[in-house]
């Protein structure tokens, strides 16, 4: 797999649209982690992935908000439920620090993801479609390569947006070769050859530091 990110550019009320679907999913997340860990305490049960998703149906007919999020997205957090307590059972099979799954506020849960369908993408128009939300403008910076199977929208902690696909790409085989050289790296010069070739250092940092500085003050 590989992943391709890019800036999103939603309007005030995707926006809102966002916010609500991560607090939707934020809520549902919770909900599933507390069912686990009180099955377990009140009866020494488990309760599996397939029927906590099973129960979603009866779920979006008492909390109406559910219908506002797409089904596949509402999935979704149930495989990261589900994920987070196979990790935790491995942590502790390893007798490592176990880390028992933990709540989440709406602060620390910042991603939403369609899984396989519920997404368009327009690439000749810069733009992609998400059901229940729209169109989004994004930077399309550079073009999608391979089958698109996932697209993950995630919040920064300065409140910008970003959609990362996963695609499946074929891999590209170098063909054997048998020559070697010997690298140095170094600081007055970034890189230094076996044969005497030179990379000379970029300093990236001196070159923008004026500009970094007035962007600071």
């Amino acid at each position: 797999l590989k992943t391709f990110r890019y800036r999103l550019y939603p309007t005030r009320a995707q926006r809102s649209a966002f916010r609500r679907t991560l607090s939707t999913c934020c809520g549902l997340y919770n909900y599933m982690i507390e069912q686990r860990k009180s099955l377990w305490e009140d009866k020494q049960e488990s309760i599996s992935l397939f029927s906590q998703l099973n129960q979603l149906p009866t779920l979006k007919k008492e909390h109406t908000q559910l219908k506002s999020v797409y089904s596949q997205v509402l999935q979704n957090v149930g495989v990261r439920v589900d994920l987070a307590f196979k990790a935790f059972f491995r942590r502790v099979k390893r007798g490592d620090k176990s880390g028992y799954p933990r709540f989440k506020s709406w602060k620390r849960y910042d991603s939403f993801t369609y899984p396989q369908l519920g997404f368009r993408i327009i690439e000749e128009r810069s733009v992609v479609q998400l059901s229940k939300i729209g169109f989004i403008r994004f930077d399309n910076h550079r073009p999608i390569e391979g089958k698109v199977k996932t697209c993950t929208i995630r919040r920064t902690f300065t409140d910008k947006w970003f959609i990362t696909f996963s695609c499946e790409i074929e891999p590209i085989y170098l063909q054997p070769n048998d020559k070697a050289v010997g690298i140095d790296v170094g600081l007055t010069t970034f890189a230094a050859f076996d044969n005497g070739e030179l990379v000379e250092n970029p300093r990236f940092f001196r070159r923008e530091e004026k500009a970094l500085a007035r962007a600071q003050r």
